[in-house]
């Protein structure tokens, strides 16, 4: 890795500091990506200076470096959850609101396993920001892909059926959130599936700071439609 940092900062004042920080920690150990990649190297460097309890500006330089080199929000956010056991509560406490802020831009890091699709306009109305819809399958069965951005959900609706219907969910990229009537709402991960009952009153959408993508599967039934009705109660949804 070329680094610049060190002569940049302290090239006037510890010129040898500053020649081993540039040349030799990151241009000879940072740049041993044969033995360990630079991404790992982000997360060891990260969990070092969490455990000294530093929170100055160059954790914030190697949080931002694992962020560019592929850690995600969720990923920091577990990461930090776990070493929280082992090198002191308060510590790992103060580093979350610089992941807060480093990863506060974070957009859709991958194309979503079944595609990202055209923005939903057609349905906009019924959804609290902005969703994506790709169709991955017309034939026998309607199946869509759906992703949100973060912060997005849909507005609580019905799937009505005099027989059979419902919906299955089946959930494959980020974070999210699904809520019947009347029951506590439910954390979603890639991998859940969700099984939505005909003529039950729910929604579901993305966490506040994760996309969130699943895949919509339309269960056959007689006389079937859909109900949409109010938005999710705003405050309720900031405690979730």
């Amino acid at each position: 890795m070329k680094q610049k940092a060190g002569r940049n900062g302290l090239g006037d004042l510890a010129t040898k500091f500053a020649e081993l920080n540039d040349d030799i920690l990151f241009g000879e150990v940072w740049s041993r990506t044969d033995k360990l990649s630079l991404r790992d190297r982000c997360v060891i460097t990260v969990v070092a200076l969490v455990s000294k309890g530093i929170t100055d500006n160059s954790l914030k330089y190697h949080i931002t470096n694992a962020k560019n080199h592929g850690v995600t929000k969720i990923e920091m956010v577990e990461i930090i959850t776990h070493i929280a056991f082992y090198i002191g509560w308060p510590n790992a406490w103060a580093v979350f609101p610089i992941v807060r802020e480093i990863y506060q831009d974070e957009k859709i890091t991958k194309e979503p396993m079944f595609g990202l699709g055209k923005p939903n306009d057609a349905y906009a109305k019924y959804f609290v920001g902005k969703s994506y819809l790709n169709p991955v399958n017309k034939d026998g069965m309607f199946i869509a892909n759906v992703s949100f951005e973060p912060g997005c959900r849909n507005n609580w609706h019905i799937h009505k059926a005099s027989k059979g219907g419902g919906q299955i969910l089946l959930c494959t990229d980020g974070e999210g959130w699904y809520q019947e009537e009347g029951k506590k709402a439910r954390k979603l991960m890639p991998g859940d599936v969700v099984y939505i009952a005909p003529n039950v009153k729910h929604w579901h959408g993305a966490t506040k700071d994760s996309w969130f993508s699943h895949l919509a599967i339309e269960v056959p039934g007689e006389n079937t439609s859909n109900e949409w009705l109010e938005k999710v109660n705003d405050e309720e949804y900031e405690k979730l």
